[in-house]
């Protein structure tokens, strides 16, 4: 059974940092680039940031460049997201998927930026 599970979303402060994490089951996570993506009240679900199935190459949406990190333990079937310097403008529910075949979405973790 496909899985997608994100967790570490929290209330930070402006400026802060967070760690999410996104554990999978149910199919050859080292196979598969992932993706992070967010959604914000109100708007469309959209891409964050993505890796390759090793690693080796990364791409960030313009907003969050330099502010954010995705990474990826192929050994743990976990994509994580790294998110700092965080703004208001980054609060959103975020939740990973492969981008190429979609599955079926996860919960999502929440994270709100406020002081």
């Amino acid at each position: 059974q496909v899985q997608l599970v994100e967790s570490g979303g929290g209330l930070v402060q402006p400026g802060g940092s967070l760690r999410l994490s996104c554990a999978v089951s149910g199919f050859t996570f080292s196979s598969y680039t992932m993706s992070w993506y967010r959604q914000a009240p109100g708007k469309e679900r959209e891409l964050v940031a993505f890796i390759s199935p090793t690693g080796g190459t990364t791409n960030y949406q313009e907003s969050v460049k330099g502010r954010f990190t995705i990474s990826r333990d192929n050994a743990k079937n976990t994509v994580y997201l790294q998110m700092n310097s965080l703004k208001p403008e980054d609060a959103a529910v975020y939740y990973c998927n492969r981008p190429a075949s979609p599955v079926k979405w996860g919960q999502g973790a929440q994270v709100t930026v406020s002081s």
